[in-house]
Order: C-alpha cells, then sequence, then structure tokens
C-alpha cells in the first residue's frame, strides 16, 4: 500500500475497532468457545486432523503464562488468539518445541518474549471485515508493550511469513521446521519491539492503546508469569503477589 492507501485502511479498522472488545477467555466456557472457533478455522484451512470433540487445544493452552484472548464484534466472537509471556527458561513457550536452538539462548540472557499463536476468525467475520487480521494480532502490541518485550516472535506458514515482515518489520529467524499439531511446517518469524515500536505506530495507528486497556486485559492475579517479571521489574502493571 502507498502512504494514502494505508492512511484510508487504518481509518476503516479504527472505526470498527470502535465495535471491537477483546475479552480474555479464563472461564471454561470462554475457553470451550475459542478452542471450537480454533477447531474450525484450521479444518477449514486444512491444517489440522479432525478431533472428536469439535475442539483444538493443547497442553499449552493451560500454563500459567498464557493468554487466551477472544475478538467480539458487536459482542459476538469474530476472532480469538494465543499468547504466552516469557522472559525466563521456567515459562514455556510454544515456539520451543520446534525452535529451541534460537529461542532458549534468549530466555537464558534475560530476554523477554511474546509469542504470538492460535490467530483464528470466524468465516463470517472474515469474509465481512478485511480488518479482521489486523484486529486478531492487535492484542500481541498491547502485550509487548504491558510486559516491556524484547521480541515478539510467532510460528507462521510459510506463505504468511510475507504478512508479518510487512506489518511488523519482522525477520525470519528459521525456514519451515515440523510444528506438533499441524500437518504443515511452519517458519519462525519475529521482530524488535523496540526498535518497530514507533513505525509500526506510525503506519498503523489502530496498534495503539492506552495504559487502562493494557492492564485490564493483561494483570491478573498471581502466576509463574507474574513472578517472573515482578522480579525483573519489566511489566507496567502492578502486580499482586498473594
Amino acid at each position: 500500500m502507498d502512504v494514502q492507501q494505508t492512511s484510508r485502511f487504518a481509518d476503516r479498522v479504527l472505526r470498527l475497532l470502535e465495535r471491537v472488545e477483546y475479552r480474555r477467555g479464563d472461564s471454561p466456557a470462554d475457553k470451550a468457545a475459542i478452542y471450537r472457533l480454533r477447531h474450525d478455522a484450521y479444518m477449514r484451512a486444512g491444517t489440522v486432523e479432525p478431533r472428536p470433540s469439535g475442539m483444538f487445544h493443547d497442553a499449552m493452552d493451560e500454563k500459567d503464562n498464557a493468554w487466551l484472548i477472544g475478538l467480539f464484534i458487536d459482542g459476538e466472537l469474530a476472532g480469538a488468539l494465543r499468547l504466552h509471556i516469557s522472559a525466563s527458561l521456567l515459562a514455556p513457550l510454544p515456539e520451543l518445541t520446534s525452535f529451541s536452538d534460537l529461542i532458549e539462548p534468549r530466555l537464558a540472557a534475560g530476554q523477554t518474549l511474546i509469542d504470538g499463536s492460535r490467530f483464528v476468525s470466524r468465516l463470517e467475520f472474515s469474509q465481512r471485515y478485511s480488518e479482521i487480521p489486523y484486529l486478531t494480532i492487535r492484542p500481541t502490541l498491547l502485550a509487548a508493550e504491558f510486559f516491556a518485550a524484547d521480541y515478539g516472535i510467532a510460528g507462521c506458514l510459510a506463505e504468511h511469513q510475507a504478512f508479518y515482515h510487512r506489518l511488523f518489520g519482522a525477520v525470519t529467524w528459521s525456514a519451515p521446521r515440523p510444528y506438533p499439531h499441524f500437518k504443515r511446517p511452519m517458519a519462525l518469524v519475529a521482530y524488535d519491539c523496540n526498535r518497530q515500536r514507533e513505525n509500526i505506530y506510525e503506519r498503523y495507528p489502530f496498534f495503539q492503546s492506552t495504559q487502562a486497556e493494557r492492564v485490564r486485559l493483561f494483570q491478573r492475579s498471581s502466576n509463574v508469569a507474574d513472578r517472573v517479571f515482578e522480579a525483573i521489574g519489566r511489566s507496567e502493571g502492578q502486580v499482586q503477589i498473594l
């Protein structure tokens, strides 16, 4: 897109954002709705095998440093994503299974990583709104700022790398490798949060957020992730250790 096209698109996303609410999927019912949405989306894309339960989830969904987030438009669940935050080998990340040689040294050095995965949307909403991918990925920017992250990372299909390169100025850390639960290999992309933040906000102002929005979405009672970030003083939220 040229500058004028980008500006018009940003205006459209900002208008749609007024109808959007992000909610943490904390309750069993919230999680089940997200798992069903994932299963439908991945079956439609042909990237996973069908599951009798009609829900797609794994052990990483229950880790203490995981955030499941639903995207609601006019009160309806339109999309979802999963974020893991870590600054320590004690707080696992999904990408470690396939890319441990690239991620473990950074965690061992104390870098804070935001691992985004399970980006999905409901078919009717993605057909109606071309803005859905941008709104679905938006919480990764909120998390990066809330937790003062060094890098945002994601495993993605080879053909999706260009989206991350264009959106975040991301680079490819690894060519596609076998990936748990998926029938196709995934590449690893990453972007430098601090270096790219202002460029991202300037081009895509809908990624900006208030501290109140970030706190509402990411602050919660004591868990492993909270203790990690409280220890290193990286989170902007006030975490209570119980």
